[in-house]
């Protein structure tokens, strides 16, 4: 088989099955895993999979820059958005992480809801402006433009002089066996810092992100209480996360 064709058939093996193992590739093929591993190595060198030790999982497409980020599905981050937004008491206090999945909850907060947010988010903190009884923490840090919040020891620091009752958390992939993940290793450490100060975490999961990983992982399942997605609670990998005891709130 041409490596042309190699490459197909295994990205046709990972829209098909969500996931590829090389082992299982090469004994398919005839052909040693060093090539499959080297094919994969390939292909995630152009954004087309993210490897895994023993093979690759399909890449999330929520790693590109905030501002292409905001085109991405969105109607179906308005979705989780109405369902996280119903999490939040009146009088409570939330952990708002960053990102466009967030930046949906903050517009759907009701406008005179009296609560407390803390964010690291400076789009998320703009956005609740024009919520009078909203009182809004923002965490200060070296600026991920990226991601479009702050991130480092300095916010890490300020996280860990706050506590909620609720964080509401933004991945950019998850899958049951990779786990919840993110693109950046120092966003990872700040979304574990803001999960830790919280009763309960749920994470925001648009239909895109489900079954996608991404390098860094965020946090393992026991440490989240549930996700909310608006993917069909049929699919396969919403199945698996909620076999494993997460909590899981549709939004379709």
């Amino acid at each position: 088989m041409l490596a042309a064709e190699r490459r197909d058939h295994l990205l046709a093996l990972l829209a098909r099955e969500g996931k590829v193992v090389a082992k299982d590739v090469a004994a398919d093929l005839g052909i040693s895993e060093d090539s499959v591993r080297r094919d994969l190595r390939d292909l995630a060198a152009e954004g087309l999979c993210q490897r895994v030790y023993g093979g690759a999982l399909p890449v999330s497409p929520a790693v590109v820059g905030y501002a292409d980020r905001q085109a991405v599905a969105p109607d179906s981050k308005r979705r989780v958005a109405a369902v996280a937004a119903g999490l939040v008491r009146p009088g409570g206090a939330l952990i708002l992480d960053g990102g466009t999945t967030a930046l949906a909850v903050a517009r759907a907060l009701a406008p005179d809801l009296a609560c407390t947010v803390i964010t690291h988010s400076p789009t998320v903190a703009v956005a609740l402006l024009d919520h009078p009884a909203a009182e809004v923490f923002l965490l200060g840090g070296r600026v991920f433009k990226h991601s479009a919040v702050t991130s480092g020891a300095a916010a890490v620091e300020a996280a860990q002089n706050v506590s909620a009752d609720l964080c509401l958390l933004g991945v950019t992939g998850v899958h049951p066996e990779a786990g919840l993940t993110t693109g950046d290793a120092e966003e990872a450490a700040m979304k574990r810092a803001l999960s830790a100060r919280a009763a309960e975490t749920y994470v925001l999961a648009s239909s895109e992100k489900i079954g996608t990983a991404s390098r860094f992982r965020v946090l393992p399942w026991a440490k989240v209480n549930g996700v909310i997605t608006d993917a069909d609670p049929h699919d396969p990998v919403v199945e698996q996360v909620a076999g494993l005891g997460v909590e899981v709130l549709a939004a379709g």
